[in-house]
Protein backbone atom coordinates (compact mmCIF):
# COMPACT_ATOMS: atom_id res chain seq x y z
CA UNK A 1 0.00 0.00 0.00
CA UNK A 2 2.57 2.31 0.73
CA UNK A 3 4.22 1.82 -2.79
CA UNK A 4 0.68 3.28 -4.06
CA UNK A 5 0.64 6.08 -1.91
CA UNK A 6 3.19 8.32 -0.18
CA UNK A 7 3.63 8.49 3.60
CA UNK A 8 2.46 11.50 3.91
CA UNK A 9 -0.60 10.77 2.22
CA UNK A 10 -1.34 7.56 4.12
CA UNK A 11 -0.58 9.54 7.29
CA UNK A 12 -3.60 12.50 6.34
CA UNK A 13 -5.87 9.79 5.38
CA UNK A 14 -5.58 7.66 8.56
CA UNK A 15 -5.99 11.02 10.40
CA UNK A 16 -9.47 11.34 8.74
CA UNK A 17 -10.15 7.96 9.04
CA UNK A 18 -9.70 8.02 13.08
CA UNK A 19 -11.81 11.01 13.59
CA UNK A 20 -15.38 9.87 12.16
CA UNK A 21 -16.84 8.57 15.24
CA UNK A 22 -17.46 5.11 14.53
CA UNK A 23 -14.15 4.27 13.60
CA UNK A 24 -12.65 5.86 16.48
CA UNK A 25 -14.89 3.50 18.79
CA UNK A 26 -14.32 0.46 16.94
CA UNK A 27 -10.11 1.10 17.41
CA UNK A 28 -11.02 2.63 20.68
CA UNK A 29 -12.50 -1.09 21.88
CA UNK A 30 -9.86 -3.15 20.24
CA UNK A 31 -6.87 -1.01 21.91
CA UNK A 32 -9.03 -1.69 24.90
CA UNK A 33 -9.10 -5.42 24.60
CA UNK A 34 -5.31 -5.55 23.43
CA UNK A 35 -4.23 -3.70 26.60
CA UNK A 36 -6.24 -5.61 28.64
CA UNK A 37 -4.49 -9.08 27.51
CA UNK A 38 -1.44 -7.69 28.08
CA UNK A 39 -1.91 -5.88 31.65
CA UNK A 40 -1.89 -8.99 33.50
CA UNK A 41 1.75 -9.51 32.59
CA UNK A 42 2.96 -5.90 32.83
CA UNK A 43 1.68 -6.04 36.32
CA UNK A 44 2.27 -9.33 37.56
CA UNK A 45 2.85 -8.15 41.50
CA UNK A 46 -0.70 -7.00 41.90
CA UNK A 47 -2.18 -10.12 43.74
CA UNK A 48 1.23 -10.87 45.64
CA UNK A 49 2.75 -7.49 46.95
CA UNK A 50 1.24 -4.00 48.71
CA UNK A 51 0.47 -1.26 46.47
CA UNK A 52 -0.55 2.33 47.23
CA UNK A 53 -2.32 4.99 45.35
CA UNK A 54 -1.68 7.29 48.21
CA UNK A 55 1.36 7.86 50.87
CA UNK A 56 0.09 6.02 53.69
CA UNK A 57 -0.78 7.46 56.94
CA UNK A 58 1.63 5.92 58.58
CA UNK A 59 5.00 4.76 57.57
CA UNK A 60 5.67 1.09 56.87
CA UNK A 61 8.56 -0.70 58.70
CA UNK A 62 11.64 -0.69 56.44
CA UNK A 63 12.28 -4.58 57.13
CA UNK A 64 8.96 -5.02 55.58
CA UNK A 65 9.38 -2.65 52.69
CA UNK A 66 13.05 -4.13 52.14
CA UNK A 67 11.55 -8.11 52.48
CA UNK A 68 9.45 -7.13 49.47
CA UNK A 69 11.62 -5.81 47.02
CA UNK A 70 14.10 -8.36 48.13
CA UNK A 71 11.17 -10.73 46.80
CA UNK A 72 10.41 -8.74 43.37
CA UNK A 73 14.25 -8.74 42.78
CA UNK A 74 14.38 -12.37 43.32
CA UNK A 75 12.18 -12.92 40.75
CA UNK A 76 13.28 -10.90 38.33
CA UNK A 77 17.04 -11.63 38.53
CA UNK A 78 16.04 -15.35 37.75
CA UNK A 79 14.90 -14.40 34.15
CA UNK A 80 18.73 -12.91 32.95
CA UNK A 81 21.11 -14.26 35.52
CA UNK A 82 21.44 -18.04 33.45
CA UNK A 83 22.03 -16.11 29.97
CA UNK A 84 18.36 -15.80 29.09
CA UNK A 85 18.03 -12.30 28.03
CA UNK A 86 19.86 -10.40 24.81
CA UNK A 87 21.30 -7.19 25.86
CA UNK A 88 19.56 -5.41 29.11
CA UNK A 89 22.35 -6.92 31.68
CA UNK A 90 25.60 -6.83 30.76
CA UNK A 91 27.96 -7.88 33.14
CA UNK A 92 25.57 -9.83 35.89
CA UNK A 93 28.09 -11.31 38.02
CA UNK A 94 27.31 -11.52 41.87
CA UNK A 95 30.72 -9.93 43.01
CA UNK A 96 30.71 -6.72 40.56
CA UNK A 97 27.38 -6.30 41.47
CA UNK A 98 28.23 -6.06 45.09
CA UNK A 99 30.98 -3.89 44.16
CA UNK A 100 28.89 -1.17 42.02
CA UNK A 101 26.38 -1.19 44.97
CA UNK A 102 29.16 -0.47 47.61
CA UNK A 103 30.62 2.55 45.91
CA UNK A 104 26.55 4.04 44.80
CA UNK A 105 25.87 3.62 48.85
CA UNK A 106 29.19 5.75 49.59
CA UNK A 107 28.22 8.63 46.77
CA UNK A 108 24.46 7.68 48.14
CA UNK A 109 24.21 11.61 48.61
CA UNK A 110 26.17 13.33 46.16
CA UNK A 111 25.26 15.79 43.14
CA UNK A 112 27.48 17.11 40.66
CA UNK A 113 25.17 20.10 40.23
CA UNK A 114 26.52 21.00 43.40
CA UNK A 115 30.06 20.79 42.45
CA UNK A 116 31.66 22.99 45.10
CA UNK A 117 30.12 20.30 47.79
CA UNK A 118 30.50 16.98 45.90
CA UNK A 119 34.06 17.73 44.20
CA UNK A 120 34.70 13.67 44.10
CA UNK A 121 32.37 13.57 41.74
CA UNK A 122 33.42 15.90 39.11
CA UNK A 123 36.83 14.32 39.21
CA UNK A 124 35.15 10.82 38.70
CA UNK A 125 33.08 12.36 35.83
CA UNK A 126 36.61 14.48 34.26
CA UNK A 127 38.19 10.99 34.26
CA UNK A 128 35.50 8.91 32.78
CA UNK A 129 35.29 11.46 30.16
CA UNK A 130 39.31 11.27 29.68
CA UNK A 131 39.48 7.75 29.64
CA UNK A 132 36.51 6.83 27.25
CA UNK A 133 38.08 9.85 24.95
CA UNK A 134 41.18 8.02 24.96
CA UNK A 135 40.13 4.56 23.95
CA UNK A 136 38.46 6.23 21.00
CA UNK A 137 41.56 7.41 19.89
CA UNK A 138 41.80 11.09 21.32
CA UNK A 139 45.47 10.88 21.60
CA UNK A 140 45.61 9.93 17.93
CA UNK A 141 43.11 12.02 16.36
CA UNK A 142 43.81 13.73 12.98
CA UNK A 143 44.71 17.24 13.10
CA UNK A 144 41.99 20.12 12.05
CA UNK A 145 38.61 20.03 11.37
CA UNK A 146 35.73 20.47 8.90
CA UNK A 147 33.77 23.01 11.16
CA UNK A 148 36.90 25.31 11.58
CA UNK A 149 37.18 23.64 15.71
CA UNK A 150 40.27 22.69 18.18
CA UNK A 151 41.27 19.61 18.23
CA UNK A 152 41.02 18.93 21.94
CA UNK A 153 38.80 15.94 22.29
CA UNK A 154 36.06 16.73 25.43
CA UNK A 155 32.81 15.61 26.36
CA UNK A 156 30.35 14.71 29.46
CA UNK A 157 28.51 12.15 31.22
CA UNK A 158 25.00 11.63 30.49
CA UNK A 159 22.26 9.33 31.36
CA UNK A 160 22.41 7.31 28.91
CA UNK A 161 22.34 6.66 25.37
CA UNK A 162 19.25 8.67 24.30
CA UNK A 163 20.87 12.04 26.18
CA UNK A 164 24.20 11.37 24.69
CA UNK A 165 22.42 11.31 21.08
CA UNK A 166 20.03 13.96 21.57
CA UNK A 167 22.49 16.49 23.43
CA UNK A 168 24.84 16.02 20.41
CA UNK A 169 21.54 16.56 17.75
CA UNK A 170 20.63 19.80 19.82
CA UNK A 171 24.52 21.00 19.40
CA UNK A 172 24.70 20.27 15.97
CA UNK A 173 21.10 22.10 15.70
CA UNK A 174 22.57 25.44 17.65
CA UNK A 175 25.60 25.33 16.43
CA UNK A 176 24.81 25.33 12.80
CA UNK A 177 22.28 28.10 13.39
CA UNK A 178 25.05 30.31 14.94
CA UNK A 179 27.49 29.65 12.22
CA UNK A 180 25.56 28.80 9.22
CA UNK A 181 22.78 31.01 10.07
CA UNK A 182 20.26 27.60 8.95
CA UNK A 183 17.05 27.94 10.60
CA UNK A 184 15.43 24.57 8.81
CA UNK A 185 18.36 22.22 9.87
CA UNK A 186 18.16 18.70 8.50
CA UNK A 187 19.81 15.66 9.65
CA UNK A 188 21.05 12.73 7.44
CA UNK A 189 20.88 9.18 8.91
CA UNK A 190 20.40 5.55 8.03
CA UNK A 191 16.62 3.31 8.47
CA UNK A 192 18.66 1.22 10.63
CA UNK A 193 20.22 4.53 12.74
CA UNK A 194 18.93 4.12 16.63
CA UNK A 195 15.03 5.70 17.31
CA UNK A 196 16.80 8.48 19.92
CA UNK A 197 17.72 10.29 16.42
CA UNK A 198 13.99 10.44 15.28
CA UNK A 199 13.37 11.48 19.30
CA UNK A 200 15.78 14.48 18.94
CA UNK A 201 14.34 15.48 15.65
CA UNK A 202 11.24 15.12 17.15
CA UNK A 203 12.12 17.38 19.40
CA UNK A 204 14.40 20.04 18.33
CA UNK A 205 12.65 20.63 15.17
CA UNK A 206 14.83 18.69 12.82
CA UNK A 207 13.77 17.29 9.51
CA UNK A 208 14.95 13.93 9.72
CA UNK A 209 16.47 12.49 6.29
CA UNK A 210 16.49 8.97 6.45
CA UNK A 211 18.73 6.51 3.71
CA UNK A 212 18.17 3.19 2.76
CA UNK A 213 20.56 0.56 3.77
CA UNK A 214 22.25 -1.97 1.41
CA UNK A 215 22.02 -6.03 1.12
CA UNK A 216 24.75 -6.24 4.22
CA UNK A 217 22.55 -3.66 5.73
CA UNK A 218 25.03 -0.93 6.31
CA UNK A 219 23.93 2.78 4.98
CA UNK A 220 24.32 3.55 1.50
CA UNK A 221 27.01 6.39 1.17
CA UNK A 222 26.02 7.36 -2.58
CA UNK A 223 22.26 8.07 -1.55
CA UNK A 224 23.56 9.79 1.48
CA UNK A 225 26.14 12.16 -0.73
CA UNK A 226 22.46 12.68 -2.84
CA UNK A 227 20.74 14.06 0.24
CA UNK A 228 22.68 16.45 1.25
CA UNK A 229 21.53 20.01 0.79
CA UNK A 230 22.74 23.42 2.15
CA UNK A 231 20.48 22.69 5.35
CA UNK A 232 22.18 19.40 6.90
CA UNK A 233 23.94 19.96 9.99
CA UNK A 234 24.95 16.62 10.12
CA UNK A 235 25.33 12.99 9.19
CA UNK A 236 25.18 9.80 11.26
CA UNK A 237 26.96 6.58 11.50
CA UNK A 238 26.05 3.30 13.78
CA UNK A 239 29.10 1.34 15.22
CA UNK A 240 27.14 -1.00 15.34
CA UNK A 241 23.50 -0.39 14.54
CA UNK A 242 21.18 -1.97 17.35
CA UNK A 243 18.77 -4.07 14.51
CA UNK A 244 21.66 -6.02 12.76
CA UNK A 245 24.90 -5.77 14.56
CA UNK A 246 27.01 -4.31 11.88
CA UNK A 247 28.95 -0.81 11.23
CA UNK A 248 28.36 1.31 8.72
CA UNK A 249 31.12 2.81 6.25
CA UNK A 250 31.91 5.50 9.21
CA UNK A 251 35.00 6.54 7.29
CA UNK A 252 33.12 7.04 3.91
CA UNK A 253 30.54 8.47 5.66
CA UNK A 254 32.53 10.89 7.70
CA UNK A 255 34.74 11.69 4.85
CA UNK A 256 31.68 13.10 3.42
CA UNK A 257 30.95 15.09 6.13
CA UNK A 258 34.47 16.79 6.01
CA UNK A 259 34.08 17.53 2.58
CA UNK A 260 30.89 18.83 3.06
CA UNK A 261 31.78 21.09 5.68
CA UNK A 262 29.23 19.46 8.39
CA UNK A 263 29.10 18.00 11.44
CA UNK A 264 29.51 13.72 11.55
CA UNK A 265 28.44 11.46 14.67
CA UNK A 266 29.56 8.08 15.33
CA UNK A 267 26.51 6.53 17.57
CA UNK A 268 28.82 3.78 19.40
CA UNK A 269 26.67 3.31 22.06
CA UNK A 270 26.11 -0.19 21.35
CA UNK A 271 29.76 -0.76 20.69
CA UNK A 272 32.20 1.81 21.97
CA UNK A 273 33.19 -0.25 24.78
CA UNK A 274 33.71 -3.62 22.12
CA UNK A 275 35.00 -2.30 19.23
CA UNK A 276 38.26 -1.09 20.87
CA UNK A 277 38.93 -4.47 21.60
CA UNK A 278 38.01 -6.56 19.50
CA UNK A 279 40.76 -4.84 17.36
CA UNK A 280 43.28 -4.93 19.63
CA UNK A 281 42.21 -8.88 19.89
CA UNK A 282 42.60 -9.06 15.83
CA UNK A 283 39.03 -8.93 14.66
CA UNK A 284 38.40 -6.67 11.12
CA UNK A 285 37.35 -3.44 12.50
CA UNK A 286 37.16 -0.70 10.69
CA UNK A 287 38.00 2.40 12.12
CA UNK A 288 35.45 4.91 13.52
CA UNK A 289 36.20 7.08 15.96
CA UNK A 290 38.74 10.33 16.07
CA UNK A 291 41.19 8.64 14.32
CA UNK A 292 39.11 9.76 10.98
CA UNK A 293 39.15 13.61 10.65
CA UNK A 294 35.56 13.88 9.65
CA UNK A 295 34.17 12.54 13.25
CA UNK A 296 33.76 15.21 15.51
CA UNK A 297 31.69 13.39 17.91
CA UNK A 298 30.87 9.78 19.41
CA UNK A 299 28.35 8.43 22.19
CA UNK A 300 29.75 5.48 23.69
CA UNK A 301 27.58 3.98 26.93
CA UNK A 302 29.33 2.81 30.11
CA UNK A 303 26.24 1.24 31.62
CA UNK A 304 26.60 -1.45 28.51
CA UNK A 305 29.52 -3.02 27.66
CA UNK A 306 31.34 -0.71 29.98
CA UNK A 307 29.75 -2.46 32.39
CA UNK A 308 28.51 0.08 34.82
CA UNK A 309 25.45 0.76 36.37
CA UNK A 310 22.24 1.82 34.41
CA UNK A 311 22.25 5.57 33.90
CA UNK A 312 25.66 6.59 32.69
CA UNK A 313 26.96 7.53 29.26
CA UNK A 314 29.51 9.54 27.73
CA UNK A 315 29.08 12.16 24.58
CA UNK A 316 32.71 13.41 22.96
CA UNK A 317 32.92 16.51 21.03
CA UNK A 318 36.04 17.09 18.63
CA UNK A 319 36.88 20.87 20.23
CA UNK A 320 35.30 22.42 23.41
CA UNK A 321 34.18 24.88 21.27
CA UNK A 322 31.26 22.21 19.55
CA UNK A 323 30.60 21.12 23.65
CA UNK A 324 29.77 24.77 24.68
CA UNK A 325 26.77 24.32 22.03
CA UNK A 326 25.95 21.26 24.55
CA UNK A 327 25.62 23.90 28.05
CA UNK A 328 23.24 25.06 29.04
CA UNK A 329 23.86 28.16 30.90
CA UNK A 330 21.82 31.29 32.34
CA UNK A 331 22.90 35.17 34.05
CA UNK A 332 20.15 37.19 34.60
CA UNK A 333 17.78 34.70 36.90
CA UNK A 334 16.54 36.00 40.46
CA UNK A 335 17.95 32.30 42.02
CA UNK A 336 21.93 33.12 41.15
CA UNK A 337 23.95 31.98 37.84
CA UNK A 338 22.80 28.49 36.90
CA UNK A 339 24.47 26.49 34.29
CA UNK A 340 24.60 22.70 33.64
CA UNK A 341 26.07 20.46 31.18
CA UNK A 342 22.91 17.70 30.30
CA UNK A 343 19.17 18.45 30.29
CA UNK A 344 19.25 17.16 34.08
CA UNK A 345 20.21 20.17 36.65
CA UNK A 346 20.52 17.66 39.37
CA UNK A 347 22.02 14.17 39.11
CA UNK A 348 22.86 10.94 40.87
CA UNK A 349 26.54 10.85 41.09
CA UNK A 350 26.58 8.08 43.04
CA UNK A 351 25.82 6.79 39.08
CA UNK A 352 29.14 8.24 38.00
CA UNK A 353 31.00 7.41 40.91
CA UNK A 354 30.03 3.51 40.15
CA UNK A 355 30.36 3.95 36.53
CA UNK A 356 34.49 5.48 37.47
CA UNK A 357 34.77 2.48 39.61
CA UNK A 358 33.57 -0.20 36.97
CA UNK A 359 36.15 1.12 34.53
CA UNK A 360 38.79 1.35 36.92
CA UNK A 361 37.97 -1.99 38.35
CA UNK A 362 37.72 -3.73 35.06
CA UNK A 363 40.68 -2.33 33.31
CA UNK A 364 42.23 -2.98 29.77
CA UNK A 365 42.90 -6.49 30.42
CA UNK A 366 39.54 -6.73 32.24
CA UNK A 367 37.52 -5.59 28.80
CA UNK A 368 39.80 -7.38 26.27
CA UNK A 369 38.86 -10.83 28.42
CA UNK A 370 35.21 -9.58 28.42
CA UNK A 371 35.15 -9.37 24.65
CA UNK A 372 37.24 -12.07 23.94
CA UNK A 373 34.59 -13.97 26.02
CA UNK A 374 31.80 -12.74 23.91
CA UNK A 375 32.70 -12.70 20.55
CA UNK A 376 34.34 -16.40 20.91
CA UNK A 377 30.39 -17.71 22.16
CA UNK A 378 29.13 -15.39 18.96
CA UNK A 379 31.18 -17.24 16.70
CA UNK A 380 29.51 -20.51 18.32
CA UNK A 381 25.41 -19.08 17.80
CA UNK A 382 26.35 -17.46 14.23
CA UNK A 383 28.06 -20.89 13.47
CA UNK A 384 24.93 -22.77 14.69
CA UNK A 385 22.32 -20.70 12.87
CA UNK A 386 24.17 -21.16 9.43
CA UNK A 387 23.59 -25.07 9.54
CA UNK A 388 19.94 -24.61 10.20
CA UNK A 389 18.48 -23.99 6.10
CA UNK A 390 15.57 -22.17 6.93
CA UNK A 391 16.98 -19.33 8.73
CA UNK A 392 20.06 -16.74 7.93
CA UNK A 393 22.60 -14.10 9.86
CA UNK A 394 21.40 -10.70 8.05
CA UNK A 395 24.79 -8.81 7.77
CA UNK A 396 28.42 -9.83 8.97
CA UNK A 397 27.76 -8.82 12.79
CA UNK A 398 30.27 -9.18 15.59
CA UNK A 399 28.13 -10.12 18.33
CA UNK A 400 24.27 -8.36 17.99
CA UNK A 401 23.37 -11.28 15.54
CA UNK A 402 20.10 -10.70 13.98
CA UNK A 403 18.47 -13.23 11.78
CA UNK A 404 15.46 -14.21 9.25
CA UNK A 405 14.06 -16.29 7.71
CA UNK A 406 12.62 -16.73 3.97
CA UNK A 407 10.79 -20.47 4.53
CA UNK A 408 9.50 -19.62 8.35
CA UNK A 409 7.34 -16.87 9.71
CA UNK A 410 10.72 -15.34 12.56
CA UNK A 411 7.63 -14.16 15.22
CA UNK A 412 6.65 -17.61 15.79
CA UNK A 413 10.93 -18.62 16.35
CA UNK A 414 10.71 -16.02 18.49
CA UNK A 415 7.15 -17.33 20.18
CA UNK A 416 8.61 -20.41 20.56
CA UNK A 417 12.05 -19.34 22.27
CA UNK A 418 9.84 -17.52 24.60
CA UNK A 419 8.50 -20.56 25.73
CA UNK A 420 11.88 -21.70 25.78
CA UNK A 421 12.57 -18.81 28.54
CA UNK A 422 14.54 -16.82 26.29
CA UNK A 423 14.20 -13.08 25.59
CA UNK A 424 15.24 -11.74 22.38
CA UNK A 425 14.32 -8.56 20.53
CA UNK A 426 11.87 -8.78 17.34
CA UNK A 427 12.65 -6.58 14.40
CA UNK A 428 10.82 -4.86 11.77
CA UNK A 429 11.46 -4.38 8.10
CA UNK A 430 12.38 -6.54 7.47
CA UNK A 431 10.90 -9.06 10.08
CA UNK A 432 13.95 -10.50 11.96
CA UNK A 433 14.93 -11.66 15.51
CA UNK A 434 18.43 -10.54 17.55
CA UNK A 435 20.29 -11.44 20.09
CA UNK A 436 22.37 -9.30 21.50
CA UNK A 437 25.24 -11.61 22.98
CA UNK A 438 26.45 -10.49 26.99
CA UNK A 439 28.55 -11.49 29.37
CA UNK A 440 26.09 -13.63 31.17
CA UNK A 441 25.67 -15.80 27.62
CA UNK A 442 29.59 -16.71 28.10
CA UNK A 443 28.57 -19.00 30.94
CA UNK A 444 29.62 -22.59 29.97
CA UNK A 445 26.59 -24.07 27.67
CA UNK A 446 24.35 -21.23 27.13
CA UNK A 447 25.49 -20.76 23.32
CA UNK A 448 24.50 -24.39 22.79
CA UNK A 449 21.40 -24.36 24.58
CA UNK A 450 20.37 -20.88 22.59
CA UNK A 451 21.34 -23.11 19.16
CA UNK A 452 19.60 -26.17 20.43
CA UNK A 453 16.30 -24.16 21.30
CA UNK A 454 16.43 -22.56 18.24
CA UNK A 455 17.13 -26.07 16.49
CA UNK A 456 13.55 -27.11 17.84
CA UNK A 457 11.92 -23.36 17.57
CA UNK A 458 12.46 -24.43 13.66
CA UNK A 459 11.18 -28.16 14.01
CA UNK A 460 7.87 -26.77 15.78
CA UNK A 461 6.78 -24.12 13.37
CA UNK A 462 7.95 -26.33 10.44
CA UNK A 463 5.36 -29.20 12.28
CA UNK A 464 2.84 -26.67 13.53
CA UNK A 465 1.60 -24.22 10.46
CA UNK A 466 -1.55 -23.24 11.91
CA UNK A 467 -0.42 -22.30 15.68
CA UNK A 468 -0.51 -18.83 15.51
CA UNK A 469 1.28 -18.25 18.60
CA UNK A 470 0.70 -15.72 21.60
CA UNK A 471 2.99 -12.52 20.02
CA UNK A 472 3.50 -13.60 16.79
CA UNK A 473 0.42 -11.92 15.22
CA UNK A 474 1.21 -8.93 17.02
CA UNK A 475 4.90 -8.16 15.92
CA UNK A 476 3.13 -9.29 12.41
CA UNK A 477 0.75 -6.65 12.51
CA UNK A 478 2.89 -4.16 13.84
CA UNK A 479 5.32 -4.86 10.59
CA UNK A 480 2.43 -5.39 7.89
CA UNK A 481 0.39 -2.30 8.94
CA UNK A 482 0.31 0.80 6.43
CA UNK A 483 -1.49 2.86 9.16
CA UNK A 484 2.02 3.63 11.44
CA UNK A 485 -0.62 5.62 13.52
CA UNK A 486 -2.47 2.89 14.76
CA UNK A 487 0.36 1.17 15.55
CA UNK A 488 2.29 4.58 17.37
CA UNK A 489 -1.89 4.67 19.46
CA UNK A 490 -1.00 0.60 20.87
CA UNK A 491 2.28 2.18 21.94
CA UNK A 492 0.80 4.73 23.96
CA UNK A 493 -1.51 3.04 25.49
CA UNK A 494 0.81 0.16 26.16
CA UNK A 495 3.23 3.11 28.37
CA UNK A 496 -0.34 3.83 29.56
CA UNK A 497 -0.42 0.70 31.10
CA UNK A 498 2.49 0.92 32.92
CA UNK A 499 1.63 3.76 34.83
CA UNK A 500 -1.35 2.00 36.40
CA UNK A 501 -1.09 1.05 39.66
Amino acid sequence: MTKLFPKRLLAVAEKGLKSIPFVKKRLDKKYDSLMADLESSLKPYRDDFSAFTEIPETGRDRAEIIAEMTAMQAKEESRWRDGFVSGAVYHGDSEHIDFLNRVYALNSQSNPLHADIFPSTTKFEAEIVSMTANMMNAARASKGSSLGLDDETCGVVTSGGTESILLAMKTYRDWARDKRKITKPELIVPTTAHAAFDKAAQYFNIRLIRIPVNACFIADVAATARAITKNTIALVGSAPSFPHGVTDPIQQLSELAWQHEIGFHTDACLGGFVLPWAEKLGYAVEPFDFRLRGVTSISADTHKYGYAAKGTSVILYRGVALRHYQYYTVADWPGGMYFSPTFAGSRPGALSAACWAAMTAMGEDGYLGAAKRILETAAVIKTGIAQIPELRVMGDPLWVIAFDSDALNIYKIMDFMTKRHWNLNGLHHPSAVHIALTLRHTQPGVGERFIEDLQAAVEYVKTHPDDKGEMAPVYGMAAAMPLKGVVTDILKRYLDVLYRV
